[in-house]
Order: C-alpha cells, then sequence, then structure tokens
C-alpha cells in the first residue's frame, strides 16, 4: 500500500489539499507533488489516487517537502514559488507531455487549446489537450487555468471558472474585477 501524505491549506478561493510521496528515484528521496484540489472537488482527487495507486493510505503532516508554504507563498503574491516544486503527476505520456509544456508558461501567460497542440507537435488535437488539461491532478501547481478557449474565453476548469478567473487575474493575466467576498 502506498503511503502519501497530505497537508490542507486557505487559500483566497477555498481549502487546497495537497498530496505528496517520496520520489522513489530521487537521492535525497524528496518529496513530490503527486495532488492538490480544491477541498470542494475530494471525489476528483480520490478518483485519481485510486486509478494511480489501487489502495493508499493518506497520512496528515503539516508542510510535507515544504510545499504547502510554497502555494501558501503563491497566493501570497510570489508567483513564482510555486514554479520549480518537483510534481510526480503519473497520466499517459501525453498529458505527462502537456503537463510539463503548461509549467513553462509564466505567470501572467496564457495560451489558447490550439496553441499548446501545436506546441507539442499535434496541430489538429486541441480537444487531447483540453481532455488531458482536465485530468490535470495538481490544480495551480500544473497551471491549467492558464490555458483558454480558441475565443479567448474562460473554458474548464475542473475547480470552478470562478476559480479559473480569480487565478488568471492574480497572475496579471486579466484584469482584476471589483468583486465582493460574496462572488468568490
Amino acid at each position: 500500500m502506498n503511503v502519501l501524505l497530505t497537508d490542507e491549506i486557505s487559500t483566497p478561493i477555498g481549502r487546497v489539499v495537497l498530496v505528496a510521496r517520496i520520489q522513489a528515484d530521487s537521492p535525497e528521496k524528496d518529496l513530490a507533488l503527486c495532488a492538490a484540489e480544491f477541498d470542494d472537488c475530494l471525489d476528483r482527487l480520490h478518483r485519481h489516487m485510486t486509478a494511480r495507486f489501487m489502495r493508499y493510505d493518506l497520512r496528515a503532516i503539516q508542510n510535507p517537502g515544504g510545499h504547502s508554504a510554497r502555494l501558501i507563498a503563491y497566493f501570497a503574491g510570489d508567483l513564482t514559488a510555486i514554479d520549480d516544486i518537483p510534481v510526480d503527476s503519473g497520466g499517459t505520456v501525453f498529458q505527462q507531455q502537456l503537463w510539463r509544456q503548461l509549467r513553462k508558461i509564466p505567470a501572467g501567460q496564457i495560451r489558447r487549446y490550439g496553441e499548446m497542440a501545436e506546441q507539442l507537435g499535434r496541430p489538429n488535437a486541441p480537444r487531447a489537450v483540453g481532455a488531458a488539461n482536465g485530468r490535470n491532478p495538481l490544480s495551480v501547481i500544473i497551471p491549467c487555468h492558464r490555458l483558454i478557449g480558441s475565443n479567448g474565453k474562460l473554458t474548464g476548469y475542473a475547480g470552478g471558472l470562478h476559480r479559473k478567473q480569480w487565478l488568471l487575474e492574480h497572475e496579471g493575466a486579466l484584469p482584476r474585477e471589483e468583486r465582493g467576498p460574496q462572488n468568490l
């Protein structure tokens, strides 16, 4: 059975659950994040963990690998704090290729699904990009929120479009809208 370490942090757009595990191929046995999900999407997190590990045991610890603190720093305005967090996302070869490319998009920038398909050498596969993007197990860390529709509209975000919009505003990719706490 896989033992996975978990922590939960508060963010301006909801609580986030982080799941980490020791990287077997790391000489330092670093902890890599294998999931990060908003707490109102935990069914999605458990589906991913079950599909990947079949059986697993979650053990709560504070700030595994320092990753919780780095995500808190990101939400506090240090937009590069999460850039080099080690990840162990699982997924297919195509999904992993996409997720690596997503991590190369700097905060404050966006790409269209079609652009990303072209970057991956599959110009006719924007829907495949969208499907792989939707299976991202590391919300925010793998910045799937930085992909938008071909028409420039915000589309598809497992955590909800209100969160996608907030993240893009936070990063400066969209102008901030005036909103009260009731609109988050």
